[in-house]
């Protein structure tokens, strides 16, 4: 492919990523891997040209642009050898109109920076990095370091490793063994925040595909009760064939029915020694691996996430027992769906005592803790940690 066909194929992947955006529809990685799914013609130093061209009008854009025409006329203000390539050849982009629109350049939609104001909105849009959670039942971190070279271990995270650059890790015979699985070091912080140890009873209420559950199983040495709960079908029914691969035998799964989920919970009711309410919420934290998503939230989306959020926290603490723990966690920034979460909890319920998670990394944000990319490395997150009055 000429340049300029490249140019004009991302063009075109921008125009379905944005519209699979407002339409609630799937993913720019999805999008992306369906579109060259159907062009076989492009050669992988195409594909790899022409991602790189749609990633960079992406991460560009805070607001949703008009048409990926627009957003990639951005992107060529600031990189004046695409301008260029706009010529009307075949298969390129037709030539430049005056005046035509061209999409402004921000890190986050205009709403939302006021939110933002407490963290470096531009980290938030550099590369991630590519971290990886040894699994304490099947290895040391030192012995899995001496097999990933360039690797080193991660800050905080006492079974992490954080890669040199990114690798296919699903081909890789450590991740085929269950040693290792994918997990940002914040993530794995939240799930040593709960402080699981061998013989507890620890529910994980929103456990998704179950990367939180595993590296509780982890430090539980396989021993106690460990239910993952969720209402998402698709993603739990991935936990189970993850469960057996890392060799974690003592996961139960739970399917619960949205807004029904007390009545399937009401034999743990009081009997949690720890219950991790790592809560759906806006995503804000993880931009970095998923920069699209600034242009799928919106305010009533956000409206809804934080009511679901407090409903959450609320059916998290009636499972806790005397003097157990509760943590709540979110991949979000947001005072919303953070600090003002656990304040509105602990009014209604003075009873319960903050108590911080972790004592590193983080910035003290209410009654939790702020993990960002720029102050820590990590996806952003806020994370509070509760206990239950005896």
């Amino acid at each position: 492919m000429t340049p300029a066909a490249r140019l004009q194929s991302a063009i075109e992947l921008l125009d379905a990523i944005i519209a699979a955006a407002r339409d609630a529809g799937p993913a720019a990685d999805t999008v992306i891997a369906s579109w060259f799914k159907a062009r076989r013609y492009a050669g992988s130093g195409d594909r790899r040209a022409i991602r790189e061209l749609v990633y960079r009008a992406i991460r560009r854009a805070g607001e949703r642009p008009e048409s990926g025409r627009a957003a990639m006329l951005g992107l060529a203000e600031d990189q004046p050898d695409l301008r260029a390539l706009f010529d009307g050849s075949p298969h390129g982009p037709a030539p430049i109109v005056v005046d035509e629109p061209v999409a402004p350049a921000s890190a986050v939609p205009a709403w939302l920076a006021p939110r933002l104001a407490h963290v470096d909105t531009a980290a938030l849009l550099e590369r991630a990095p590519m971290d990886l959670r040894v699994n304490a039942l099947k290895a040391s971190r030192d012995d899995v370091l001496d097999e990933l070279p360039g690797a080193r271990p991660t800050h905080f995270a006492p079974t992490g490793i954080r890669l040199a650059e990114p690798l296919p890790i699903e081909q890789h015979p450590l991740w085929r063994d269950g040693v290792v699985e994918v997990q940002d070091e914040g993530s794995q912080l939240i799930a040593l925040a709960c402080r699981a140890v061998p013989g507890e009873t620890i529910v994980d209420l929103c456990a998704g595909a179950g990367g939180k559950t595993l590296a509780l199983a982890a430090d539980m040495g396989g021993e106690g009760r460990l239910l993952a709960c969720d209402t998402d079908r698709a993603r739990l029914s991935r936990l189970p064939p993850r469960a057996t691969r890392a060799g974690a035998a003592n996961i139960e799964t739970r399917l619960l029915d949205p807004g029904r989920e007390a009545e399937a919970l009401a034999d743990l009711a009081g009997h949690a020694d720890c219950v991790l309410v790592d809560a759906p919420c806006s995503g804000t934290g993880t931009w970095r691996r998923n920069p699209e998503a600034r242009w799928r939230l919106t305010p009533d989306r956000l409206a809804r996430l934080t009511a679901l959020q407090a409903r959450l926290i609320e059916l998290g603490a009636t499972l806790v027992r005397p003097g157990g723990r509760l943590i709540y966690a979110v991949c979000s920034l947001l005072d919303a769906e953070g600090a003002d979460q656990i304040a509105a909890f602990q009014a209604a319920h003075p009873d319960w005592r903050a108590a911080r998670p972790f004592t590193a990394p983080g910035t003290e944000r209410g009654a939790g803790v702020l993990l960002s990319p720029g102050a820590d490395g990590t996806d952003g997150f806020f994370v509070a940690g509760l206990e239950s009055p005896c």
